[in-house]
C-alpha cells in the first residue's frame, strides 16, 4: 500500500496547486463574471468551501454553461487530496460527482470534463489505493483516451494522462522515458494554448515544468 501511494504522489501535489494556478478574473461586466470573479477570488484565498458553494449557485443559474460546476468538482477534488479525514474525503468526492455528473449528462464532447473525472478517480485512488487502484486504473485511462482523442492538443489532457501513467509505471518498475515525453509535449502546447473565455480551464503549466525536472 505504501508503494502505491508513493507512486501517485505527484498527482496530490499536482491536483493541490491547480488552485494556484487559476488567476481570479477581473470583477467586470455582469452578474455571472462579477460572480465567477468573486468564486475565483475565494478560492485563491483558502475559502474552498465558500467558492464550492458560490460556483453551485451560479450553476444553478446558468445552467447553459459547464464551467461553474467544472469548478464545483475541481475545487472538491483539490480540496479531497489535501486531507486525509475519510468522511470529509467521501463527502467532497460526492459533491465533485455530483456537478460533474449533471455536465457530462449534457455534453460527452469536452475534453475538460473527461480529465476531471480522471482526476476524481486518482483521488478515490490515492484515498484507498488497495480497493481503488486496480478497479479505476483501467477505467481512468479510458478517461484520458476519450480525452485525447477529442483534444489532442490539450496540454491538461497530455499532461495529465502522462503523470497518470508516470505513476502505474512507478509502481511497476516500467520505463517513465515515454511519458517524460509526452510532458515535454504538454509543455510546448501550454505555451500556445489559448482558453476560450477568461474563465476556462488553464491550469496545469506549473506542475507540469516541475513534472519536466522530475523527469531528469
Amino acid at each position: 500500500m505504501t508503494k502505491l501511494i508513493t507512486a501517485f504522489a505527484l498527482f496530490v501535489v499536482c491536483f493541490i496547486s491547480a488552485q494556484d494556478q487559476e488567476a481570479a478574473p477581473q470583477k467586470t461586466g455582469n452578474q455571472y463574471e462579477q460572480g465567477m470573479g468573486k468564486a475565483f477570488g475565494l478560492w485563491k484565498e483558502g475559502k474552498n468551501t465558500e467558492a464550492s458553494d458560490l460556483f453551485e449557485r451560479i450553476s444553478a443559474v446558468e445552467t447553459t454553461t459547464w464551467l461553474p460546476n467544472y469548478y464545483v468538482a475541481l475545487v472538491n477534488t483539490t480540496s479531497a487530496f489535501g486531507t486525509k479525514d475519510k468522511e470529509k474525503i467521501n463527502v467532497l468526492l460526492l459533491k465533485a460527482q455530483n456537478a460533474l455528473d449533471t455536465e457530462m449528462a449534457k455534453d460527452q464532447n469536452n475534453a475538460e470534463l473527461y480529465v476531471m473525472q480522471a482526476m476524481i478517480n486518482t483521488a478515490w485512488i490515492v484515498y484507498d489505493p488497495m480497493t481503488n487502484g486496480q478497479k479505476l486504473s483501467g477505467s481512468t485511462m479510458e478517461l484520458y483516451a476519450k480525452a485525447e482523442a477529442i483534444a489532442p492538443n490539450n496540454p491538461r489532457v497530455i499532461f495529465s494522462k502522462a503523470e497518470f501513467e508516470i505513476g502505474s509505471a512507478r509502481f511497476w518498475g516500467k520505463d517513465i522515458k515515454p511519458m517524460c515525453t509526452q510532458i515535454d509535449k504538454a509543455i510546448e502546447l501550454f505555451a500556445i494554448f489559448k482558453p476560450e473565455t477568461p474563465f476556462s480551464p488553464k491550469w496545469g503549466l506549473d506542475r507540469a515544468l516541475e513534472a519536466q525536472k522530475n523527469c531528469k
